[in-house]
């Protein structure tokens, strides 16, 4: 199991079951996280539930929090098969929504569908918190229940995760284990992940042979997440056309003596600023990106100066937001932003979303042949957003609100390809809205 029981328990428990080669690995993991998925049918719920009762043996007076979406789902999932194999030695109690073991152990049940369910939580003390199907939780609900992981006993502080692709949590997730693309105070050395396929668990393959069968006659975005795994394709997806290998360049194939010009959204949460050009043929390149969160609009557009002052773009268009004045200052946000020396002659930008959103879409194309953008591969923010974005839940053409994170890169490219050019036209010319303010067109 990688977890021994408590010596005094040895003798009357016995946890059932033989592992496959991946579930073995998730039970020996020592990592801080460790996250186990990436295809349905993978035996993870199986893993995560023993692999709970085993630290729960070993260590006296081990608490732990197991956390779903829906409480009514953790009781479907997890609570009968906890009772059903090991309820001669441990109780369930409704009141206090948890499992007793006799050496004072603890799994605590809880659920989280919304930001005000994960206040509860906020103050509380676990040794392991084991999140199940967590790309169902959004990246600010996983650090408060990463801050429940704590205390000064010597017992292992750990979280355990199981996943599929897709799912509001699908970005963060991706982040962390699939692409380890680590921000400031993340350890590499703190996440693992251990990647399921429904054909590692052989007991189902063989009380199930239909299975695998079902899962390939799915849409094509389903069978590759459920079935394969992929975390680049998942139902849900906002871009689903998007394609590294057809989408993104390398910066020796940005075209030369390009004229430039810049696309931003601004939020004091994230800075995303996109710096564009044109090649003869009428292709968008999106040359290079600056994605800083905290900064006030004098500090974005001194930061943006300094990053893109070179290249002279033409101009910057940004979202009409910041032509309001602001109550404090009484200067709208284009007014601070524009005295900045260096700064591009800045223009609002046409913000209808679907029109906006159909436009991309028109630029990434349907074929190699019609694809009239390009990303270089120095825009990882972007590109990170573009296939994590997802679909909203009501209106079917438009970008999901959520996760916020990814939505910034993303409008500011929106706000760039709509001040561009009409593709049916065969001139390289631009056109812009009736918003537009301030010289410097090309």
């Amino acid at each position: 199991m990688g977890e021994s029981e408590d010596k005094s328990l040895v003798k009357t428990v016995k946890i059932s079951g033989t592992p496959n080669k991946k579930q073995a690995e998730f039970f020996a993991s020592r990592a801080k996280y460790t996250a186990y998925g990436g295809a349905r049918g993978g035996g993870k719920s199986w893993a995560l539930r023993r692999k709970l009762v085993a630290l729960c043996l070993r260590y006296a007076g081990a608490r732990c929090l197991i956390i779903r979406r829906s409480y009514a789902e953790l009781k479907l999932n997890h609570l009968g098969q906890f009772l059903e194999e090991y309820g001669a030695f441990i109780k369930y109690s409704e009141a206090d929504k948890c499992l007793s073991f006799p050496n004072g152990s603890r799994i605590f049940f809880g659920y989280c569908s919304s930001d005000r369910d994960v206040l509860r939580y906020q103050g509380q003390e676990y040794d392991v918190v084991a999140i199940d199907e967590a790309t169902q939780l959004t990246e600010y609900q996983f650090s408060i229940f990463s801050a429940c992981v704590r205390g000064v006993n010597d017992r292992p502080k750990r979280i355990y995760l199981t996943c599929n692709p897709g799912g509001v949590g699908h970005a963060w997730v991706k982040r962390l284990f699939i692409d380890r693309d680590f921000r400031g105070g993340e350890n590499p050395d703190d996440y693992l992940f251990i990647q399921a396929l429904v054909t590692d668990n052989e007991v189902l393959m063989e009380r199930d042979s239909e299975y695998v069968g079902r899962l390939k006659s799915l849409s094509p975005k389903l069978r590759d997440a459920w079935l394969y795994g992929r975390w680049d394709v998942f139902e849900g997806q906002f871009f689903s056309e998007f394609d590294h290998e057809t989408h993104v360049c390398t910066r020796s194939e940005l075209p030369e003596a390009s004229k430039y010009f810049l696309a931003f959204d601004y939020g004091f949460d994230m800075l995303a600023a996109l710096l564009m050009c044109v090649d003869s043929g009428g292709r968008v390149f999106v040359a290079d990106e600056l994605c800083v969160p905290g900064l006030t609009l004098s500090e974005a557009a001194v930061r943006i100066v300094g990053a893109f002052a070179n290249f002279r773009p033409e101009y910057a268009v940004a979202s009409p937001d910041l032509w309001n004045r602001r109550q404090d200052s009484g200067l709208s946000g284009f007014e601070i932003m524009q005295r900045t020396p260096g700064m591009p002659p800045m223009i609002a930008a046409d913000d209808r979303r679907i029109p906006g959103w159909r436009v991309v879409r028109e630029y990434l194309g349907g074929s190699e042949g019609d694809v009239k953008l390009k990303i270089c591969s120095v825009c990882t923010e972007l590109i990170h957003s573009m296939t994590s974005l997802l679909c909203d839940k009501n209106r079917a053409e438009d970008a999901a609100g959520e996760p916020h994170s990814v939505t910034h890169a993303p409008e500011a490219l929106r706000y760039g390809l709509m001040s561009r050019f009409n593709l049916i036209s065969s001139k390289d010319e631009f056109l812009f809205s009736k918003k537009r303010t301030g010289p410097g067109y090309f």
